[in-house]
């Protein structure tokens, strides 16, 4: 099923939606901020940056060691505590959580990518029970979330609703705790949402992210766990017992092979309707009901 280019469709919500946007005041502490899991379990953690970098004992905010640019640091466990390899030496770091921060505008690099903000690696323990996650703020995030998510060569209006759709799930996996117990919010696959850092980032998916600032969608002053997948094959589907906002809609990929869980917001389908000329909040408003759009609060700084 293909959306018509008439203005003639006889639906008035596609014909000129203009959103209004509430404020939206959220309360949560440490709120400006979003902390991604990018390695668990892992036995040991390797770390550069693009400019110096201080290690700080996150737990007591003592400095504990600089870092030189680009070279490779490896952080391991070691009974309670983590060290740092030196050439070859381990350094005791005498604390079970440190973060690591750019001294100047730079960037960090694990997993062969750079990411924006600071590193946070825990040891739950010794043996192979490290953690590193990526503390930013959370439309720097964004950045590297949207164009892991959808190709940045698509239409501008289907890359801004994926932004919205992203952002809205990113803030309430947080506020759900998803990942609590393990010291983060969201981790860095399809899991929760594919997200690649600085590395990924292109100046259109950012843009997309910067002309939505702040925007997501609620529900009696909920932010909506917004799911999206690539593909229905023509349907989209309604999942679980949180299923007041979504709805089986003809899902605008018709002849595009089913890829993902069919819920929410079909990607392709999001784009389909972008070409013919409809804006990213008729597109969220097509695929999700019952729902406002609000603006998330300075808490956020965004």
């Amino acid at each position: 099923m293909l959306l018509s280019k008439s203005k003639k469709t006889g639906n008035m919500l596609f014909k000129k939606f203009i959103p209004i946007i509430l404020l939206l005041i959220l309360c949560n502490p440490r709120a400006e901020a979003i902390k991604i899991g990018l390695q668990t379990n892992a036995s040991e953690i390797k770390v550069a940056s693009s400019v110096s970098a201080l290690i700080y004992d996150s737990l007591q905010s003592k400095l504990l060691y600089e870092i030189r640019p680009m070279q490779i640091y490896s952080f391991k466990p070691k009974g309670n505590e983590l060290v740092v390899v030196v050439d070859k030496k381990d350094i005791r770091l005498g604390t079970n959580q440190i973060v690591i921060k750019t001294k100047t505008p730079g960037f960090l690099c694990t997993k062969r990518a750079w990411y924006r903000g600071d590193f946070i690696i825990t040891n739950w323990g010794g043996g192979s029970n490290t953690t590193l996650i990526n503390d930013l703020p959370l439309e720097d995030y964004l950045k590297g979330v949207v164009p892991s998510e959808m190709p940045s060569r698509w239409n501008e209006e289907a890359l801004k609703a994926q932004a919205i759709a992203a952002r809205s799930y990113a803030v309430a996996t947080k506020n759900a705790g998803k990942h609590a117990s393990k010291g983060f919010d969201l981790v860095d696959t399809t899991a929760d949402q594919a997200y690649g850092g600085a590395s990924a980032e292109k100046s259109s998916t950012t843009k997309a992210v910067e002309d939505t600032k702040g925007i997501v969608l609620i529900q009696d002053k909920r932010v909506l766990p917004t799911y999206y997948h690539a593909s229905s094959g023509g349907q989209t589907r309604v999942w679980g017992s949180d299923s007041s906002f979504l709805q089986s809609v003809p899902s605008f990929d018709a002849g595009t092979k089913k890829n993902g869980h069919g819920v929410g917001m079909s990607q392709h389908g999001a784009n389909n309707m972008a070409e013919q000329g409809y804006n990213a909040y008729q597109i969220l408003n097509y695929f999700y009901k019952d729902f406002k759009f609000a603006k998330l609060s300075d808490k956020w700084d965004i």
